[in-house]
């Protein structure tokens, strides 16, 4: 007798929250949140690996896959892992998207960076400026302009011997790119980071913990279901490579 089929599930990611028309999974690194467009081709006409299934509707940000609809309320940079939120319903997408867009949802981010940052504990607060260059974009913080970009930092752990800092970041805001330009901005460059980042610390780096992506995660995130009321906090673990990274350095 043939064993039933696994169910299936319109993602590449593993769920962590699956109720009340909300549907929270944890993104690895190097999928995207949502497909790149390909010039030339259809609406939906994508090459390139994403969180969801099936085609993707770039103007209701919705994902077309054979167990439904699954909206998309924010993005992961590809490189950045963790926490990312969906809906499986346009009404807990509006609603979703609205509180995000009113800063009732706190996000907060595990991250590796360069240097001793003093105090160990503050606010970062800049303008950013997006460009594109060559199709792709870049962003950086200008030297004059509107504060666009806030984020709160906290130390967690300093590691004298390589002289990194282990930080918690909470965004109060979305930007491209936002907490590596802050971050490298300031010369505390994320570890891994392949376009701001400092080149002759990662190759270190990887060559002695043999870390070869962007240490970046979004770890987890707390809001109010935007449905039933009630209050969430759903966490993705720390991947294990960036996991042993931390204990390489702690030894």
């Amino acid at each position: 007798m043939k064993p039933e089929p696994a169910p299936f599930l319109p993602t590449r990611c593993p769920i962590l929250y699956d109720q009340g028309g909300l549907l929270i999974v944890d993104k690895p690194e190097g999928v995207l949140s949502h497909p790149n467009p390909i010039k030339g081709q259809k609406q939906g006409q994508t090459r390139t690996r994403a969180a969801f299934e099936g085609e993707y509707d770039f103007e209701r940000r919705v994902f077309l896959t054979a167990q439904g609809k699954i909206w998309l309320i924010h993005r992961l940079d590809q490189d950045t892992s963790g926490v990312l939120v969906a809906a499986r319903s346009e009404e807990a997408a509006e609603k979703c998207r609205a509180l995000f867009e009113e800063g009732k949802i706190r996000k907060v981010y595990l991250a590796l960076s360069a240097g001793r940052i003093v105090p160990a504990k503050g606010q970062w607060n800049d303008a950013l400026q997006v460009r594109r260059e060559a199709g792709r974009v870049r962003s950086r913080v200008a030297s004059a302009g509107p504060v666009n970009a806030k984020l709160s930092y906290k130390v967690k752990t300093f590691f004298p011997r390589y002289g990194l800092s282990l930080l918690e970041l909470e965004l109060h805001t979305g930007r491209t790119h936002q907490i590596r330009v802050q971050s490298a901005y300031r010369r505390h460059e994320l570890i891994g980071d392949e376009i701001y980042g400092n080149f002759p610390l990662n190759k270190k780096i990887r060559r002695e913990t043999g870390l070869n992506r962007l240490f970046l995660h979004a770890s987890f995130i707390e809001f109010r279901h935007p449905i039933t009321g009630e209050g969430l906090h759903v966490e993705a673990p720390l991947p294990l490579k960036l996991a042993g990274v931390v204990d390489f350095l702690s030894r």
